[in-house]
């Protein structure tokens, strides 16, 4: 073998030799760090620990009464508000009685045909009333009671053997008192005003009765209504929202 040769191979040896004691030393010089805390210290650390976890729990429990105190009044809302909408629903449909700002109607025989011995009309035919109401509601009212029966959308009023009824209840002798309702005394006011020159005034003078209007009053009462309310063509949703 020449010499050339044997001096490259020997250099390659030596330095595969010297990499790995490098290697070696630098393995020997940095050692894997150990936990050299004792006991106490371990202990400390331990405890540490736990009042962390403990605060986390706590802070989370913190948290699901919150929650569970929202839902509660989520809740409560809820059925608050559905109490509130049936009261609404109740007295739309006239089932409570309103106190409030509003008038009073008195129908009654005209004196001067009686004391002139013109027969006296004892009864108030159901179409005078009818468009009494009508009259009422084009003028803002909100509630009217005839006689003391409230009216409200399936009210009849009707001639039963020359008998006028009110959804049953007959109307049989004079005067008759009808109160009527408003939003304010404002309206009431007003509705006072239209209706001592109403048409009705003139309709009921024709029949030999005389249609009498009150001054704007804030205490005004309306009965409810209390007969009862059938329903036609209705049924209640099937839970989940099916027919």
């Amino acid at each position: 073998m020449d010499k050339p040769k044997i001096n490259i191979s020997f250099t390659l040896i030596a330095a595969v030799v010297g990499f790995m004691i490098a290697i070696q030393f630098q393995t020997v010089k940095k050692p894997v760090e150990r936990d050299t805390r004792d006991v106490w210290q371990l202990r400390e650390a331990l405890l540490k620990e736990k009042e962390l976890q403990s605060n986390l729990l706590n802070e989370i429990r913190s948290n699901e009464e919150k929650l569970s105190a929202y839902e509660s009044k989520r809740k409560q809302s809820k059925e608050q508000t559905l109490r509130e909408t049936l009261d609404e629903l109740k007295m739309e449909a006239g089932l409570t009685e309103v106190t409030g700002p509003g008038i009073t109607l008195m129908i009654e025989p005209i004196v001067e045909d009686i004391k002139l011995g013109y027969p006296v009309t004892k009864v108030v035919s159901p179409e005078l009333l009818k468009r009494l109401v009508n009259e009422l509601n084009m003028y803002e009212a909100k509630y009217v009671a005839i006689d003391g029966q409230r009216i409200i959308n399936t009210t009849v009023i009707r001639d039963i053997n020359r008998e006028t009824k009110i959804d049953g209840h007959s109307i049989r002798s004079l005067p008759i008192e009808v109160n009527v309702g408003v939003d304010s005394i404002n309206t009431a006011e007003k509705l006072s005003n239209r209706m001592k020159v109403s048409k009705s005034r003139d309709e009921f003078f024709t029949e030999s009765l005389r249609l009498n209007v009150s001054e704007a009053n804030p205490n005004v009462s309306i009965p409810a209504y209390d007969n009862p309310i059938r329903i036609k063509y209705m049924e209640p949703i099937k839970e989940g929202g099916g027919s």
